[in-house]
C-alpha cells in the first residue's frame, strides 16, 4: 500500500454550509437536494475555480474549500453570497437555499486529498456564528485582505468558539453596501475614541462620562474627512489598561482619543488627549474646567480641535451639523443622558425609570427629540409586558417632527406600529431610520421584531445579529435569535446564539440577580443547550425572585414548549391572559415558539378567552 504523505502548510480555509438545511429537508428531501445541486453546478463550484479554490470536502449540505490566497477566498464568498441572493430572489422564503460562510487563514495539514488542522476547525466555528447569507472571518484574515477589496467590514470583537481554545476576533463583511472607492490618499485619517474615564468618585456618574464620549464619536463621524471607529468597537477596551499603540494596529486608526471626565455640582472638567498611534506620542492635550451649561460648547471645542491638529478641512455644512443641538440646556441633556444609560440595562424597571426620567426631560425642553424618542421605546417595552399604558405613538410622533433625521426617532414610530400590527408601515419607517444610521441599535432590534411578526424569519436574524453586534452587552437580540434559528431547523445556529446570548446573561446577573428578563433569556438558552437541570434550577429562583414578570413568564413558557413540557408552559402563561394587551396577544399567536401549542384544547381556550376580554 501506497504511504500517505504528509505535509504542513499555511491555507486560506472557506467552510460553507445551509442554513436550516435540516427544516428543508424536512419539508421536500427531494426539492432541497436537488436545489442546493443546482446551486452548485450553475453558480459556487465555477466562482471556486474562478478565484483557484479547491473543495477538499462535502459534508453534504456544506463544504470545505481550500485557497492559496485570502483575498481570493473572500472575493469568492462574496460573489457565492452576492449570486446565491438573486438565484434566490423568486423562490419563496421557506424553500430558499441560504448559505452561511466563514473564513480562516491558518495552519493546516494535508494527507493525501484531505485537509485538516487548525486552520480547517476555526473556519468551520466562524462559519456556524455566521449570520444566514452572510460572511464572518477572522482577524488574521482581515488582516490579509487589507483594503484589496471593495468592501466594509464590522468588527464582532473576540469570540468564544466551540471547541477552540482561545477565543477568535471575527469580523462580519457587509454585502449590501460595498466601500465606496477611496477619494482621500492612502494616509487618511482614521480616529479610535476610547471611553472616557468617569472621574467623578461616584460609579452614579458613569453615565455621564459614556455619554459624553459617545456624543464626541458621533459629532467626529459627521466629518467626512475623518474615519472614525464605531461605538460599540471603541467601547469593548472600557475600564481596561490600554496601550495605545498596540490599540492603534488592532483597530488600525492612525490616531486614538483618550480621555476622562469629572462632574460636581454644576461644574465639568474635561481631558483630553489625542495620541498618535504608531509613535505613542501626544499630538495635543488640554484640560477644560468649566460650567455645565458650557458642555455643548465644549463637545464642538474638542471635535475642532482634533479636526485642526490633524489638518483637516471642516466643511461648513459639517460644522453647521456638529454645532446644531436639539437642547441646549444642560440638565435636559443630563437627563436625557441618564435615561440612555438605563436603556441598555434592559429590565422592566429600568424601562419605567426611563419613561419617568425622560418625562422630567421633556418637561424642561419639549423640542428635544432624543428623550421622546427613548420614551416612545420604553412605552412599547412596557406594552409587550402586559403593562396599560398610553402616547407611545404619540411620542414617536412628536420624536419625528421635532427631527426628521434622527433614526432613533424613526425606529421608535416603527417599533410602535409594529405594535399595533402595522407591519408594512412599520417596515418603511424602520428603512428609513436603518438609512440615516446603518448602525442603530433600536433600528436593528424594530427590525427584527418586525420580520418575525411578518414571519420573515432570515430576514429577523440578520437583523437580531446585527443588533447584538453593535450593542455587545445586550441578551435579547441573540435570545431572540435562538428561536428564529430553530425555527429554520438550524441547530448549530440556535446552539451558536444560545452560548453567546447566556454569556451575556450571566453578565448582567452577577451585577443584578433579580434581573427577570435576564433570567428568562438565561433559561431560554439553557434549554436550547440542553441543560435541562441548570434550566430548571433557573427557572426556581426567576420565579421566586420576580414571580409577576410578565416577560420573564413568557420566555420561560417558550423555553418548557421547546422542552415538550407543554402543561407546564401553559400554567406559566395562562395568568398572563387575563392583563394581556392586544400587541401580547397578537405576539402569542404569531410566536415560532408557541406553534406546537396552537392545536392544544387548552391553549385555544384562554386565547378564545382573551380574545373576548379584549374585545368587551
Amino acid at each position: 500500500m501506497e504511504e500517505r504523505r504528509t505535509q504542513r502548510r499555511l491555507a486560506a480555509i472557506l467552510a460553507a454550509d445551509v442554513a436550516g438545511f435540516s427544516r428543508l429537508m424536512g419539508l421536500d428531501e427531494a426539492g432541497a437536494l436537488g436545489a442546493l445541486n443546482a446551486h452548485r453546478q450553475a453558480l459556487i463550484d465555477g466562482l471556486i475555480d474562478t478565484h483557484q479554490g479547491r473543495i477538499f470536502k462535502l459534508t453534504g449540505d456544506g463544504m470545505l474549500v481550500e485557497f492559496s490566497s485570502v483575498v481570493n477566498a473572500l472575493a469568492c464568498a462574496v460573489e457565492i453570497q452576492r449570486g446565491m441572493k438573486l438565484r434566490n430572489s423568486g423562490v419563496g422564503e421557506d424553500r430558499r437555499i441560504v448559505l452561511r460562510i466563514g473564513l480562516h487563514l491558518g495552519d493546516i495539514i494535508v494527507e493525501g486529498d484531505d485537509i485538516f488542522g487548525d486552520g480547517v476547525n476555526v473556519a468551520a466555528r466562524i462559519e456556524a456564528i455566521a449570520p444566514p447569507g452572510g460572511i464572518c472571518l477572522s482577524a488574521v484574515a482581515r488582516e490579509q485582505v487589507g483594503n484589496r477589496l471593495d468592501l466594509t467590514y464590522e468588527d464582532r470583537g473576540e469570540q468564544s468558539l466551540k471547541n477552540i481554545d482561545r477565543p477568535i476576533r471575527v469580523y462580519d463583511v457587509s454585502l449590501d453596501t460595498p466601500r465606496p472607492a477611496p477619494t482621500e490618499p492612502k494616509d487618511r485619517r482614521t480616529v479610535a475614541v476610547l471611553p472616557f474615564a468617569n472621574m467623578s468618585g461616584d460609579p452614579e456618574q458613569e453615565y455621564f462620562s459614556d455619554g459624553i464620549t459617545e456624543d464626541i464619536i458621533t459629532n467626529l463621524s459627521k466629518i467626512s474627512a475623518l474615519g472614525v471607529m464605531a461605538r460599540n468597537t471603541s467601547f469593548q477596551f472600557k475600564g481596561r489598561a490600554v496601550d495605545v499603540p498596540q490599540i492603534a494596529r488592532q483597530l488600525k486608526v492612525s490616531h486614538v482619543l483618550e480621555g476622562s471626565v469629572r462632574k460636581a455640582g454644576g461644574r465639568v472638567r474635561i481631558t483630553a488627549q489625542l495620541i498618535d498611534g504608531a509613535t505613542g506620542e501626544h499630538l495635543w492635550a488640554e484640560r477644560y474646567d468649566r460650567d455645565l451649561s458650557d458642555i455643548f460648547a465644549l463637545q464642538d471645542e474638542i471635535s475642532e480641535t482634533i479636526v485642526a491638529v490633524l489638518k483637516l478641512k471642516l466643511l461648513p455644512e459639517e460644522k453647521a451639523i456638529i454645532e446644531g443641538r436639539s437642547t441646549t440646556n444642560p440638565e435636559t441633556y443630563k437627563l436625557y443622558l441618564m435615561a440612555r444609560h438605563f436603556s441598555v440595562m434592559g429590565s422592566l424597571r429600568h424601562r419605567e425609570i426611563i419613561v419617568r426620567i425622560c418625562r422630567r426631560a421633556v418637561e424642561r425642553d419639549p423640542e428635544f427629540a432624543p428623550s421622546w424618542a427613548l420614551m416612545s421605546i420604553a412605552q412599547s417595552v412596557r406594552l409587550v409586558a402586559g403593562e396599560a399604558v398610553d402616547g407611545t405613538m404619540e411620542a414617536a410622533d412628536r420624536a419625528v417632527a421635532l427631527d426628521p433625521n434622527l433614526a432613533d426617532a424613526h425606529a421608535a414610530r416603527g417599533r410602535a406600529l409594529v405594535g399595533e400590527g402595522r407591519y408594512d408601515e412599520a417596515s418603511e419607517a424602520i428603512g428609513r431610520a436603518l438609512q440615516l444610521d446603518p448602525d442603530s441599535y433600536e433600528a436593528h432590534a424594530a427590525a427584527g421584531r418586525c420580520a418575525i411578526a411578518q414571519q420573515r424569519i432570515g430576514d429577523a436574524l440578520i437583523h437580531l445579529e446585527r443588533a447584538a453586534t453593535v450593542q455587545p452587552t445586550d441578551f435579547w437580540a441573540l435570545g431572540m435569535a435562538i428561536s428564529g434559528y430553530r425555527h429554520l431547523g438550524d441547530t448549530s445556529g440556535a446552539i451558536s446564539a444560545a452560548q453567546r446570548a447566556l454569556d451575556r446573561v450571566v453578565s448582567v446577573i452577577l451585577v443584578e440577580p433579580d434581573h427577570g428578563i435576564a433570567l428568562g433569556f438565561g433559561v431560554s438558552a439553557l434549554a436550547a443547550l440542553g441543560r435541562t437541570e441548570q434550566a430548571n434550577e433557573w427557572i426556581e429562583r426567576a420565579l421566586l425572585m420576580d414571580p409577576d414578570n410578565s416577560n420573564m413568564r413568557f420566555n420561560i413558557a417558550c423555553a418548557m414548549v421547546f422542552e415538550g413540557q407543554y402543561d407546564r408552559a401553559l400554567d406559566l402563561l395562562e395568568p398572563l391572559f387575563q392583563s394581556l394587551q392586544p400587541e401580547g396577544l397578537r405576539w402569542i399567536k404569531i410566536d415560532p415558539d408557541l406553534e406546537p401549542l396552537h392545536d392544544h384544547p387548552r391553549f385555544k381556550t384562554i386565547v378564545a378567552l382573551a380574545e373576548a376580554q379584549l374585545a368587551g
